[in-house]
């Protein structure tokens, strides 16, 4: 028997959090967050938390690809999105406190030493757990207001390394009886209330938690231009400094590509 996803259970948890979110559990699809950005450009804006059994067409960051992990009995990973409509007031640092959220919830004593790497992967030591991927769509030019699709992938069981940029680690490693559906049940309230913290405060109450998890910050880095430098760690907007030849950079665009520098040998 599959395991199961405790829909209501999950349902029940958020309705005092965000009254009418609805829970859906498909058993296969594309990408949770490319049916959610569907959604909301076809005019459909309800909250919902979408969660795949299996993702054939998952993506993370800068395109790249996330699939699902699979074995014979029951979904290896747990690979959902959480749509709403948020207007934040600044929307910097979003994935930062979307990733203090999640690993506050798996491993919340730190015991397990799940980090942060900016600006939206969780790691093990030198490996990747999971990752996020935020999408807007804006409803109108003039209005604050946008659907806000939330895509999170979290291995729970082994995985192969082939044609992954970085090992991975998964969440069975310290919890073998872990199931996605137990793993959805624990963070999804929390999330919620944290995403909707985010919207009133910003980045703020999440920069000395995140900080905690840092796993660049006191590192040599290198960025996807080739430049080195030292990481002081994250601005109080979620940026990421930097401190190279040329003084500190802030680095707050997504779509730079920051890597610790491999030592020397």
């Amino acid at each position: 028997m599959p395991a199961p996803w405790f829909e209501d259970e999950i349902a029940q948890s958020l309705a005092p959090v965000l009254p009418g979110i609805g829970v859906e559990v498909v058993a296969e699809i594309g990408s949770t967050n490319t049916e959610l950005m569907r959604r909301a450009r076809e005019g459909h804006n309800a909250a919902v938390l979408l969660v795949a059994e299996r993702q054939t067409a998952g993506r993370g960051r800068l395109g790249r690809p996330w699939q699902s992990a699979q074995d014979a009995r029951e979904p290896s990973s747990l690979t959902f999105s959480l749509g709403l409509s948020l207007a934040p007031r600044d929307w910097s640092g979003l994935s930062l406190a979307v990733g203090v959220s999640v690993a506050e919830s798996l491993d919340p004593s730190g015991a397990a030493g799940l980090g942060l790497k900016w600006p939206n992967d969780l790691w093990v030591g030198e490996r990747k757990l999971g990752g996020i991927l935020i999408e807007t769509a804006l409803f109108q030019p003039d209005v604050a207001e946008r659907y806000l699709v939330i895509g999170i992938g979290i291995n729970i069981g082994a995985r192969e390394a082939a044609n992954l940029s970085t090992p991975p680690a998964w969440l069975k490693e310290w919890r073998p009886g872990a199931t996605p559906g137990e793993v959805l049940r624990e963070i999804a309230a929390p999330l919620v209330r944290d995403v909707l913290l985010f919207s009133g405060s910003g980045f703020v109450p999440f920069a000395a938690r995140f900080a905690a998890r840092d796993v660049l910050r006191g590192r040599e880095v290198r960025l996807s231009d080739g430049t080195e430098g030292h990481c002081e760690g994250v601005g109080w907007g979620g940026e990421l400094l930097v401190r190279t030849a040329a003084g500190v950079q802030m680095i707050s665009s997504a779509e730079v590509s920051v890597r610790p520098r491999p030592a020397p040998i």
